[in-house]
């Protein structure tokens, strides 16, 4: 018998690969958690078809989870995977090219029937006709191993080649030296009212494990150690349950019920799911009958002084503009989230982009200027959703807050705060007035208006979409009031600058290369230019997450610098917005519009060519 080697690695990354039905998100999940657990740090890309129901076994039906788990500190889910399990032929041909040459196969060989070619647009069966010579291909038959084990179930068949998924998961748990008591927990909780499901599960998760511990396919197991992160309480998060735990979070710093207005779209709806959870915290949910009513919903609650939140994607921001510019005549905080998607239209719904963030700042009839911030990571959507709401409720205007769908559905390690030592959300309801209530009259700072709850005796108002008189809120049809009306709100959104942090410079304050990311693109380009900075190279790294109105210092920042990378998953919008506000930059935009994040040796490429 082989004398088993454990090889010591220090990251690993995987890409479990299948049809839609495999259950391969869900496999995917049960691997991060327990990775999580045992105390790795963690970055996850589940990537789901485009189509709801696709065909079984088609391209376009394939769904995918990758995941790399470090002892070191991660940014990404790793640029291709050392690993592919692919459940299907469809699986292994959308996924290959990603597969790092030399690295390991793993595949479902029962499914490579001449069907199931056929359908995948094989010509020959890749198992035997030599094309994966490039690679250390395990072929283990998950279909018929998962039959013999549960041979004794009572379930249909169609059920026990469900649980292949189990099968497949325990092998790569022996693999790379991972413990089953999470999963087995979770399958007993999640089966709780079907006893057989938990048996068949169970049985198919300890069959794969116990394959790779007695078969001679595999001549070494491999180890990641535990990552070296400070102390306290974590959970694995993705930025979709971050957010709503943001908003719960806000609710209770500001002293403030939530109604939480949303139409269900993707990637967005997975906050409405978390968020209705939390019924007995400050939190109401609304889902409405569509985008419009939604984001009414929210700016009424808002009018009643409470926090109005609406969410959504790119296409429904089109449908809730008027209900939005709205929000900025009547001059009322309204929170809008949008997660991002491909588009345009429907586009790539499933998929990540960054193409909103003209959209958000220009996309209105007249001068309505809104802010904007952006989170950068799952666990950054927490802090960054407080901070939307915080501004929202300060300076008395809508906020947008721009996440995407990798941020969304990805997933990290987040250390839980502690909800005492967050900075509490002041809020100043005016009670009385002195004479006629002025409703625009304004702080002298800020320039926010005061946030009069309506039924409050003696503070009786006008509020619409007609143009406001200066103070007292009258409708106004006076030119000259128009004009500094209009300057107004453009200057109150201007002076959110002095309330927010300054830009970051990671490297050299000035030099010859600056790299500026938003969004989610901030793991991809800070791992490549700390590589890069390790290799000697002279190149630094900003990353703006307050992207209306920008940090006061960023105009300083880019003008230290010959030149300025912008990478982006769109067409160049925050190169546009740098271009049009600092005079004089010379801004190099790198884009890509394929529903893909960046690869970190994509970006360090792009910098080499502009060193």
């Amino acid at each position: 018998m082989k004398t088993l080697k454990e090889i010591e690695l220090e990251s690993v990354t995987i890409r479990f690969a299948g049809d839609s039905g495999d259950g391969m998100q869900l496999t995917g999940d049960q691997f991060t958690d327990t990775s999580a657990i045992m105390g790795n740090d963690i970055a996850t890309l589940p990537d789901f078809p485009a189509e709801i129901r696709a065909p079984q076994g088609t391209l376009p039906g394939v769904s995918s989870f990758q995941i790399q788990f470090s002892h070191e500190d991660i940014f990404t889910a790793g640029d291709a995977p050392d690993v592919l399990v692919a459940m299907n032929p469809a699986a292994l041909k959308v996924n290959i090219a990603d597969l790092l040459k030399g690295g390991l196969l793993v595949v479902n060989s029962d499914s490579f029937n001449e069907d199931n070619l056929k359908k995948a647009g094989w010509k020959s069966n890749p198992l035997l006709d030599g094309s994966l010579k490039d690679y250390s291909v395990l072929q283990v038959p998950f279909s018929s191993l998962t039959r013999n084990a549960l041979a004794e179930s009572k379930m249909k068949l169609s059920d026990v080649d469900r649980c292949k998924n189990f099968f497949a998961l325990g092998l790569m748990f022996w693999m790379y030296g991972r413990k089953m008591e999470h999963t087995l927990q979770w399958i007993q909780d999640k089966f709780a009212k079907k006893p057989e499901m938990v048996d068949a599960n169970i049985k198919a998760l300890k069959a794969g494990y116990n394959y790779g511990d007695i078969t001679e396919t595999m001549a070494s197991r491999y180890i990641v150690k535990q990552a070296d992160i400070a102390p306290g309480s974590y959970r694995k998060i993705t930025g979709n349950e971050a957010t709503a735990l943001g908003i719960i979070a806000a609710a209770e710093l500001a002293g403030k019920t939530v109604l939480y207005g949303s139409y269900p779209i993707t990637p967005a709806s997975n906050i409405l799911h978390d968020l209705s959870k939390f019924k007995n915290f400050r939190v109401k949910t609304f889902q409405a009958e569509d985008e419009i009513a939604a984001c009414g919903a929210a700016l009424g609650a808002s009018f009643g002084g409470e926090i109005g939140i609406t969410a959504t994607s790119g296409p429904g921001i089109c449908l809730k503009s008027e209900m939005i510019n709205l929000a900025i005549m009547v001059e009322l905080p309204l929170v809008i989230l949008n997660i991002q998607r491909g588009g345009p239209s429907t586009g790539l719904p499933t998929k990540t982009e960054q193409s909103d963030l003209l959209q958000v700042m220009y996309g209105r009839n007249g001068d309505s200027p809104a802010a904007i911030v952006a989170p950068s990571s799952p666990a950054n959507c927490f802090d960054y959703v407080i901070e939307a709401i915080r501004i929202a409720l300060t300076h008395m205007t809508p906020v947008f807050f721009l996440s995407d769908g990798y941020l969304a559905n990805g997933s990290e390690p987040w250390k839980l705060p502690e909800l005492d030592k967050l900075p509490k959300i002041k809020i100043n309801h005016p009670q009385t007035s002195d004479g006629p209530f002025l409703p625009f009259t304004r702080d002298e700072k800020t320039l926010a208006r005061p946030w009069a709850v309506p039924g409050t005796p003696g503070l009786e108002h006008r509020i619409g979409g007609i143009e406001k008189a200066d103070k007292t809120g009258g409708v106004s049809y006076d030119p000259i009031n128009h004009h500094n009306m209009t300057m107004l709100r453009m200057e109150k959104v201007k002076r959110i600058a002095d309330d927010i942090p300054p830009a970051e410079v990671l490297g050299d304050a000035r030099g010859k290369l600056l790299v500026m990311s938003w969004g989610g693109t901030f793991g991809t380009v800070r791992a490549a230019v700390l590589d890069l900075q390790r290799e000697g190279k002279k190149v630094s790294h900003c990353h703006v997450h307050y992207l209306n109105p920008f940090p006061k210092n960023l105009g300083e920042i880019v003008k230290n610098f010959e030149t300025v990378l912008i990478p982006e998953l769109n067409t160049g919008n925050l190169s546009v917005l740098i271009r049009s506000q600092f005079e004089g930059a010379r801004v190099v935009p790198y884009n890509r519009i394929t529903g893909q994040p960046f690869k970190i040796r994509e970006i360090k490429e792009e910098i080499g060519k502009l060193l």
